[in-house]
């Protein structure tokens, strides 16, 4: 072998030095849906028995089908219900109401009793304690939504440094069995259960302030009827009509 002849396989032979392809621009990141569901997308919560409760006080809950909403209310939802009925609107709200960034966050800063007179207006009535429970535990008794895991990336949450509310369509992945979604953090919901002694309502949900133990399906809270928060909304509820199917 003549030394120079090249090796065939260690010394590349003439022709074009190969140029690598230039980098694959960036893909833009699509845009969450920043539009305003429609009050009345309801989900069915069947007809059945739930197991319900607090860790070591479970109990079985036979409860009729309902219609719940699958997103909390929304502030555009209050505005046209404001806007309409003159219902008369505290400061913090009105700025909540009037602030277009938050068009589809939950609406908070409602007492107990503006949740009563959105839902007279809306056609619908709060869930129950035990119904919006069902909805959120479903058949097998999930201590989650989304499960027997807790998972800060499925909800609004302290875990999740969230800081503030998110828009109502933001957590489709915490979603309950029966659809609904939000029903672990980001706000604290209203629901119809009777006032305790001192005349205090339940509260469900918890919000994007609480950690993975405040947040489960089972955890209740009281809270002054009266006194509207910046972590407490609420979702709407309806019963079957006669002719209702199921979809």
């Amino acid at each position: 072998m003549f030394l120079g002849a090249g090796v065939p396989g260690l010394v590349p032979g003439a022709g074009p030095v190969p140029v690598p392809a230039p980098p694959a621009p960036p893909r833009p990141r699509v845009a969450p849906d920043r539009s305003v569901p429609d009050l009345r997308a309801l989900v069915d919560l069947p007809a059945g028995v739930y197991r319900l409760g607090e860790p070591g006080e479970e109990h079985d809950v036979a409860l009729a089908g309902v219609r719940i909403g699958r997103w909390p209310v929304a502030c555009a939802h209050v505005a046209r219900f404001v806007a309409e009925t003159g219902h008369p609107a505290s400061p913090r709200l009105a700025a909540r109401l009037a602030d277009p960034q938050l068009e589809d966050h939950p609406a908070t800063e409602l007492t107990f009793d503006d949740a009563l007179a959105f839902c007279a207006w809306a056609g619908a009535r709060l869930p129950t304690g035990d119904e919006w429970e069902a909805a959120a535990r479903g058949a097998d008794g999930r201590p989650w939504p989304w499960g027997a895991t807790f998972d800060p990336e499925r909800c609004a949450c302290a875990e999740a440094s969230t800081g503030w509310t998110e828009p109502v369509t933001a957590h489709p992945d915490g979603a309950a069995p029966c659809g609904a979604e939000q029903l672990a953090g980001n706000v604290w919901e209203w629901v119809a259960d009777p006032p305790d002694e001192d005349g205090w309502r339940a509260v469900r949900g918890g919000s994007y302030l609480d950690h993975a133990w405040g947040v489960r399906a089972s955890r209740v809270l009281a809270a002054d009827p009266a006194r509207a928060t910046s972590t407490t909304g609420f979702r709407i509820a309806m019963d079957p009509s006669p002719d209702w199917r199921p979809q």
